[in-house]
């Protein structure tokens, strides 16, 4: 896929990926081998039929392509852009599995599609919406995915958003350049289009209660998301300049901060940054720090190269852009200047271990490996935990031990009759996919329990 120069796109915030034309489309869709037991589809959280929409792709069928993604996803121009393909559909492709070729390039190919629809005229098929009436509580990928197919199926969905535009996560944390906010935008309009009512600005657990909630709503889904930070807790966390990540790319992408002055919320400047993790959110903090003109950024993984839990493709765009890494690495103090600002970020050489509960090394420190890196910013990307808002005012709802919704994994289903929950308020900060996959199981759930099992406790 064309892309941006890397020289040139460090500079702005325009999106890195340019995507492919139907013809590039065509030649990659080509290159399917369209196996019978298709594994690709097997390893797709939301299942969608990925050997049906590529084969029309290569007839030059793109509203037969669109057709087939919109029975599986409600969020496929998002998912094109920011899931994890090469971790999931794409690892399995038989055609990647010889070793001598690439995989498909399924995601892009759903981008394509995705894109393609959103251009054309846009036909809505008005449903009859009189089977019940539903909640959605936060309107990140699973509440989305929620509302829209539950609004198929012939219900009254309302999402309840605690910031002033939905989205949640596609919104405030992932930035213009992975996913312009036009796209997000645009496919929150498609969902809006099929009777899906999103008031935004309220709170629950404060503006409504669920208690209100469950008077008025037949179910009630919760997709809060994990938005609460981390913090390492180190000396100096206090100190003008240290960030948590979701702070710092809330004030960039909800908010414009990078389009200063236009809006008027900016980021401070910063000439050398310094940003803690190896995951997506860590990536999308160096980068955006590039972007509004940092000198220098350095990335600091306490593990190695080989153990970074970010896509292999944002890690190689960043090292186009010039973010540096200091590998085995971890802070162990914010250095204060003379009025109270950062000016260093004291580290300490870490090496590998046993592996720990995960699976993974542990990393050790090395005594006296102790060394500063200059810095007048620092962002933690070290991972972010449940909302509270919400859980503190309803303590009906079960929770486990690190204070995520207890969920069954197969239904969604809470310890509140009629309530639901998944996404990251479940399982923790994941993925795009993962919290859409919960958010289909969801959808069927509720209307199994709507139709049968309440209407059966309410004749």
């Amino acid at each position: 896929m064309r892309e941006q120069d890397p020289a040139v796109r460090q500079h702005n915030f325009k999106e890195v990926a340019l995507g492919y034309d139907l013809k590039e489309g065509r030649l990659e869709a080509n290159r399917c081998l369209q196996c019978k037991d298709a594994p690709c589809v097997l390893h797709c959280p939301v299942m969608i039929d990925i050997p049906g929409f590529i084969k029309q792709i290569k007839e030059d069928d793109m509203e037969g392509a669109r057709k087939i993604l919109d029975r599986y996803t409600n969020l496929p121009a998002i998912c094109g852009r920011v899931c994890p393909q090469e971790k999931q559909c794409e690892m399995v492709c038989r055609l990647g599995q010889s070793k001598k070729f690439e995989p498909v390039a399924i995601g892009k190919l759903e981008r394509l599609v995705a894109d393609w629809a959103l251009e054309q005229p846009n036909e809505v098929t008005n449903i009859t919406q009189d089977k019940g009436k539903v909640a959605i509580v936060g309107s990140g990928p699973s509440g989305l995915t929620v509302a829209g197919d539950l609004a198929k199926l012939g219900y009254q969905v309302v999402i309840f958003e605690a910031l002033q535009l939905p989205g949640g996560v596609l919104t405030y944390g992932i930035p213009e350049f992975r996913l312009p906010k036009q796209i997000v935008q645009k496919e929150i309009d498609q969902i809006i289009a099929q009777g899906v009512k999103i008031e935004t600005d309220v709170v629950v657990g404060k503006t409504i209660t669920m208690d209100e909630i469950r008077q008025e709503f037949d179910a009630c889904y919760v997709g809060v998301g994990a938005g609460t930070p981390h913090f390492m807790e180190i000396p100096g966390t206090d100190l003008n300049g240290v960030y948590a990540s979701s702070e710092y790319l809330t004030r960039i992408n909800l908010m414009h901060g990078y389009e200063f002055p236009d809006y008027d919320t900016p980021i401070q400047p910063a000439k050398n940054v310094v940003v803690i993790g190896g995951g997506n959110v860590a990536m999308d903090s160096a980068r955006s720090a590039k972007r509004l003109g940092a000198e220098s950024v350095t990335v600091i993984y306490r593990r190695s190269q080989a153990e970074l839990p970010a896509r292999v493709e944002e890690y190689h765009h960043s090292v186009e852009e010039n973010i540096e890494y200091s590998w085995l690495t971890s802070p162990v103090e914010y250095i204060a200047g003379d009025q109270g600002q950062l000016v260093g970020v004291k580290c300490i050489k870490m090496k590998l271990g046993e592996p720990d509960t995960s699976g993974r090394r542990r990393p050790l420190p090395i005594s006296g490996s102790e060394f500063v890196i200059p810095a007048d910013t620092a962002i933690e990307a070290i991972g972010q935990g449940a909302n509270r808002i919400l859980l503190d005012t309803f303590p009906e709802l079960v929770t486990n031990q690190r204070g995520y919704v207890k969920a069954h994994e197969r239904t969604c289903a809470t310890s509140v009759p009629g309530i639901f929950a998944g996404g990251d308020i479940v399982t923790g900060a994941a993925t795009v996919i993962l919290a859409m996959g919960a958010g289909k199981i969801a959808a069927k759930e509720i209307d199994e329990y709507v139709q049968f099992e309440k209407a059966s406790t309410t004749v």
